[in-house]
């Protein structure tokens, strides 16, 4: 509005004198600060925490990944963030204008492959092209491992959006390497520090299930042939690290496949602790077949772990030695591992 206009608005309320005119625009003022205000505190983290969990989340990550707003964390939180388990809620808020979004924060540890955090369906990031950063997304899921220094028992971040909008994979990515290096802060095992991941995978897509290459891998094929195969899909995903794996068969039945090139994936097994497997391979955790599903070799002198589950009413692959050692000689191909089958 013009001064000419305001004055004439002015007049014609009454407002005639210089004493009135000059009260008017004090109230004009002070309802444009409050204004302001409101819209400051609400739309901004001005005046509010510049970390929540313990120090692990900052402000700048949980606004890169979910836009601006209030941080806090919910209330009776958080346990600290140091053990397998143990875990936060980081919540962006913008106040008056109803915006609320949340995210879990956890940390997980396995002493074996964690196929579920790579379903088939994820996109993965490579240590190797990443300079250190490995982990994965899925859906409103995110991990990401913590750095080297950290050791190698499998110790991750794991953010779960699901409250959290619409997040875009790589900003969700970017958010578990940060919360990732948060935690690492808490630990003093900060070095080398992660760098932001620069690309993802793409998520693999489902398929019918090929018998002569299952899951992409040339030899290992399905006993019954096509007819067998019938009616049935596999999905893998289209990268081989930090992990890979593939999904086949029905809700009824269904057979997983996984393959853990990242040695930070899980705790390491000393070999001479455990039982021989399959030619080079050794069954981990001390447990052989049928109680483990789960086998250890060398690949280019890196600890690489194999991981085959079978669920359901079951019966394509009947002869689950074979089975094995196909797994062990298709895969090992496919990341260019040595011959693990004599």
């Amino acid at each position: 509005m013009t001064t000419e206009k305001l004055d004439q608005a002015l007049t014609r309320r009454g407002f005639t004198t210089r004493r009135l005119r000059l009260r008017a625009a004090a109230v004009i003022v002070a309802i444009t600060a409050g204004l302001s205000g409101v819209l400051l505190y609400s739309l901004t983290n001005v005046l509010g925490p510049e970390t929540v969990c313990n120090g692990v989340v900052s402000a700048d990550a949980l606004h890169d990944a979910f836009g601006p707003g209030r941080i806090s964390e919910e209330h009776g939180e958080p346990a600290p963030l140091h053990d397998s388990g143990s875990s936060c809620t980081a919540v962006v808020s913008t106040g008056a204008f109803g915006g609320h979004r949340s995210v879990l924060v956890g940390v997980r540890s396995d002493r074996n492959t964690a196929v579920f955090e790579a379903e088939a369906g994820a996109r993965l990031f490579a240590a190797s092209a990443n300079g250190g950063s490995a982990g994965g997304v899925t859906g409103p899921v995110a991990w990401a491992l913590l750095p080297e220094g950290c050791g190698t028992g499998g110790l991750r971040a794991r953010v779960d959006a699901t409250k959290g909008g619409s997040v875009d994979d790589g900003e969700l990515a970017r958010f578990a390497v940060a919360t990732a290096n948060g935690i690492a802060a808490q630990l003093n095992c900060t070095q080398p520090k992660l760098p932001a991941p620069k690309s993802l995978s793409a998520p693999g897509a489902q398929q019918d299930l090929d018998s002569g290459n299952v899951c992409g891998l040339p030899g290992l094929t399905l006993p019954g042939g096509p007819s067998a195969a019938r009616g049935l899909k596999q999905q893998a995903t289209t990268a081989f690290a930090p992990l890979w794996s593939c999904d086949v068969g029905t809700s009824s039945a269904a057979a997983t496949f996984a393959i853990g090139t990242e040695p930070r994936l899980r705790a390491p097994d000393a070999d001479k602790d455990t039982p021989e497997a399959f030619g080079r391979a050794r069954w981990t955790m001390g447990f052989s077949s049928p109680n483990n599903d789960e086998v250890v070799t060398t690949c280019q002198g890196r600890p690489t772990y194999f991981k085959m589950r079978l669920l359901g009413n079951w019966n394509l692959f009947p002869d689950v030695t074979d089975l094995w050692k196909q797994f062990l000689t298709a895969g090992g191909k496919a990341i260019g591992c040595e011959p693990i089958i004599p």
